[in-house]
């Protein structure tokens, strides 16, 4: 498969979370391959984005993967039990990252289902079937993403990203839905953020029914 390597991540984080859109990952557990097409994303932007878990300098045990080398998965929890997958970007100790939030699930369909609802994919309704990876806590379930991964990379291990391939096309069980233009928003659950809760720093297919919210505020050309 044609991974995405160190480089891609080591870019500006708003255009790394634009570029992976588009993008398909994958995750390889207990025999299983599972994964989907990247559809949405957040970027926070270190230490000045008052939205970031690292603002102001901020170094803690729960943020040390944030300052890691580019393409580190950094995975924290909220209330407790969700968890959330963000890919580090930039450099080492320059603790900038994006949130996967979304992908249309593609591989390993059976699997995320009975991961998320307990029954096959075919017995779904259609908004369960919506409803699977339509968040990032959603796709980490469905994935079964688990903190042991916190602070590895996206390549040479079980969880990575890639770019599209005669191989990977050959895993999907159904057809992939054809995307056009990318939308920039602000980004969600942020209100306490100040000014940075009104950065465009949220991109997302504006055609794909996997997004989890849809909240348009300009157009980008894909």
């Amino acid at each position: 498969m044609n991974i995405l390597e160190q480089e891609f991540y080591g870019r500006n984080t708003l255009k790394v979370a634009k570029d992976l859109l588009g993008k398909y990952l994958i995750h390889e557990v207990n025999g299983h391959i599972i994964g989907g097409k990247i559809v949405e994303t957040e970027a926070y932007c270190g230490i000045t984005d008052k939205g970031a878990h690292v603002y102001g300098g901020k170094k803690t045990l729960r943020t040390m993967p944030l300052y890691g080398q580019e393409g580190t998965i950094y995975l924290y929890s909220i209330y407790g039990m969700y968890l959330c997958l963000n890919a580090i970007t930039e450099k080492e100790g320059e603790p900038q990252g994006v949130l996967i939030r979304a992908i249309e699930p593609l591989i390993g369909l059976d699997f995320m289902a009975i991961k998320r609802n307990g029954k096959d994919y075919k017995q779904l309704l259609n908004k369960e079937v919506l409803n699977l990876t339509s968040g990032p806590s959603k796709l980490c379930m469905a994935l079964d993403i688990t903190k042991s991964l916190n602070n590895t990379l996206f390549w040479g291990g079980e969880m990575y990203i890639a770019e599209k391939d005669e191989n990977l096309e050959a895993l999907f069980e159904i057809n992939e839905i054809v995307c056009g233009k990318i939308t920039k928003s602000k980004r969600v659950g942020i209100d306490y953020a100040q000014e940075a809760r009104d950065y465009l720093y949220r991109f997302y297919y504006e055609d794909n029914p996997y997004v989890s919210k849809k909240d348009k505020v300009k157009l980008l050309d894909k």
